[in-house]
């Protein structure tokens, strides 16, 4: 089961309306029912299950010794429950990161893929933010041990996130909310928007993606542009569509999750993209990582460490291999030599459209450099293949049919190309304040519903399932 199966819609649209009819004050029961079942159909094992209720179970328990022990003198004993409880939680995903990385040297020290659960990067941020934020006393540890069930598995987000805070979303989901139909129509929207993002752009983009990376030798120099840029737009596309579908699902249940998006291809700057692109892990780094090693409060030199180090983590979150810690650290790069050059200051810059533009154009270019090492089959061919760029001429395959033998034809390639400008003519309106979404949804009836009608026709007919591809896996739920 996953976000674009039938039967994940199945299971939505049978708990909908139990949901609603249950008395307020227990609607959550339903959707901890459905969050449990969802999890299980996910699952290869039931091992995994319990990795999962593991981690939940330390972090809840430490949760409560932590409550029991505040305000006292205990300094020592407070300390080492949060320890142990934060070093329980995580060691699930801590043991599956550091064996992998050992892998490249010793690959019988990998963990089996079937002991990982699906989702344990962003269920275990997302467990050690709450114990974080209790030991701070920033919130109150919940008592009821299925309420907190619930929070860490929550089955909109819990593969591919957003990262929810826990005071965002206690009220919502345990409050329950009346029924709305305009806010489940809402969420239906947000839903047929993350099809159109995966069908259209993602998977479409991914066939010639894989067809270079996979044979990387055999396309070198501008065919490794042009699979990076393709790369950068269906990762985008891939995760907006999977965080969409979360808020859109999430939404007709009357909970609001935060978006994880704010059109980071329109950022001006390395620092401004990480403000804009996965927006609760970014947060996260720095409220967890970042600002507890110092921030930017001890002088700019461990400034910049402190930068390298966050980087780093946010790297090996990624991946389990030495790539994407190069890649954390290569942005980590970025930002530092931005700060060092004013890049990063608005007041410095030159004014103008034309001026910004090509501000944002270096800055996509960087995050697309950045892109092929982390889509790269290793380290070795990612600097094969980005030395290609600079050893290898043929300026020609841009305008003859090379690019059609990437396994995408003529058609295809249109319908990926009209897409992509539909997402950036989306993209620009909400940048000036105009959310397209919510002027459709004001329309007239019969205008409003040809729309939809024909939004999903479009998907049905030339997304992925019209030219027989097999839709994929979403790229984060890897993570």
């Amino acid at each position: 089961m996953s976000y674009t199966s039938w039967g994940y819609y199945a299971l939505v649209v049978v708990l909908l309306p139990i949901y609603y009819a249950l008395p307020k004050k227990i609607r959550w029961t339903a959707l901890l029912a459905g969050s449990l079942l969802f999890y299980a159909r996910l699952l290869d094992r039931r091992l995994q299950f319990g990795v999962l209720l593991f981690s939940v179970a330390a972090c809840y328990a430490a949760a409560l010794l932590l409550e029991r022990l505040r305000g006292g003198e205990k300094v020592f004993l407070r300390r080492l429950v949060f320890r142990t409880g934060l070093l329980l939680t995580m060691l699930p995903l801590l043991a599956s990161k550091l064996t992998s990385l050992a892998a490249e040297a010793a690959p019988r020290l990998r963990l089996p893929a079937w002991l990982v659960p699906v989702g344990l990067s962003f269920y275990t941020l997302q467990l050690a933010a709450y114990l974080i934020d209790v030991n701070r006393g920033r919130i109150e540890a919940q008592k009821n041990p299925l309420k907190f069930c619930l929070f860490a598995t929550f089955f909109p987000q819990i593969i591919q996130g957003p990262i929810p805070r826990y005071e965002r979303l206690e009220r919502d989901l345990f409050g329950g909310s009346d029924f709305d139909f305009d806010r489940l129509a809402a969420g239906a929207q947000l839903v047929l928007w993350g099809f159109f993002l995966k069908y259209m752009i993602a998977d479409k983009a991914s066939v010639a993606v894989n067809t270079v990376f996979n044979n990387y030798r055999a396309y070198p120099g501008g065919y490794v542009l042009a699979a990076g840029v393709l790369y950068s737009i269906q990762l985008y596309a891939d995760f907006l569509a999977c965080t969409t579908m979360s808020q859109g699902v999430a939404q007709m249940f009357g909970i609001r999750l935060d978006d994880n998006f704010r059109r980071p291809y329109f950022a001006a700057s390395i620092k401004e993209y990480w403000q804009r692109w996965h927006i609760s892990l970014s947060t996260w780094l720095r409220d967890y990582v970042y600002i507890p090693l110092g921030g930017n409060r001890r002088g700019r030199a461990r400034k910049f460490l402190n930068l390298a180090l966050t980087f780093a983590v946010s790297g090996l979150w990624h991946g389990d291999s030495v790539k994407y810690l190069v890649w954390g650290l290569l942005h980590a790069l970025f930002q530092i030599t931005e700060e060092l050059t004013g890049q990063h200051d608005p007041a410095r810059l030159r004014p103008g459209a034309a001026a910004k533009f090509l501000r944002q154009a270096r800055t996509f270019l960087l995050v697309t450099l950045g892109l092929t090492i982390f889509r790269a089959p290793s380290l070795r061919a990612a600097g094969e293949m980005l030395s290609s760029l600079v050893t290898v001429f043929n300026p020609w395959i841009w305008f003859d049919d090379s690019l059609l033998r990437l396994g995408l034809g003529g058609k295809e390639f249109f319908v990926l190309f009209v897409s992509a400008g539909v997402l950036f003519a989306v993209s620009l309106a909400q940048e000036r304040g105009i959310h397209i979404r919510e002027r459709i949804a004001r329309q007239p009836l019969v205008l409003r519903w040809s729309v939809y009608l024909a939004a999903i026709w479009a998907v049905w007919i030339f997304g992925t399932y019209g030219f027989g591809f097999n839709a994929n896996d979403f790229i984060y739920g890897g993570f």
